[in-house]
């Protein structure tokens, strides 16, 4: 089964969310990486808890970000904000990352020990990257289906004028 319909490609391609989300991706993914990288060097070392936590709000900034123009971006394609059939899983994991990285907010607001905030921020880093892997199988998958769709449109065209 194809992931877009025509008329759903046709409104991915031509909605400003597709670009937005195509910048926030690897923004957010470099975001990551460096506070995932401080958090490490926190609970290893000791030092650069407030490097950590800053880290750790500016990721938590971002998903926010992701999330929101990512429900814009899903309605303007499919027609509602969340769990369309082609993202459903992807939109479950999403929630469940996002609340992890909310329990952090929670976590720090509430002074929890530092470790504890870390060790939360690495369960919703963790969690992050099997929702980044699930986008990225999606959108290799729709870049197959396009393809695929070009070839058999080249094929059956040359058919159809003969």
């Amino acid at each position: 089964m194809a992931l877009y319909t025509p008329e759903e490609r046709t409104r991915r391609d031509a909605s400003p969310w597709t670009l937005v989300q195509g910048v926030l991706a690897p923004i957010q993914f470099l975001v990551f990486l460096v506070s995932a990288a401080l958090v490490l060097r926190y609970l290893i070392s000791g030092f650069g808890f407030e490097a950590a936590t800053t880290s750790i709000v500016i990721k938590t900034l971002v998903l926010y970000t992701i999330m929101i123009t990512g429900c814009i971006w899903e309605r303007a394609v499919f027609g509602r904000y969340l769990f369309a059939p082609a993202f459903y899983w992807e939109d479950f994991v999403s929630l469940f990352v996002l609340a992890l990285h909310t329990a952090y907010l929670g976590a720090l607001l509430f002074h929890a020990f530092a470790r504890y905030q870390m060790y939360i921020a690495l369960v919703a880093y963790a969690a992050y990257l099997l929702n980044a892997t699930q986008f990225l199988i999606k959108l290799r998958a729709a870049r197959l289906d396009q393809s695929a769709s070009v070839s058999h449109l080249h094929s059956v065209v040359p058919e159809a004028v003969a």
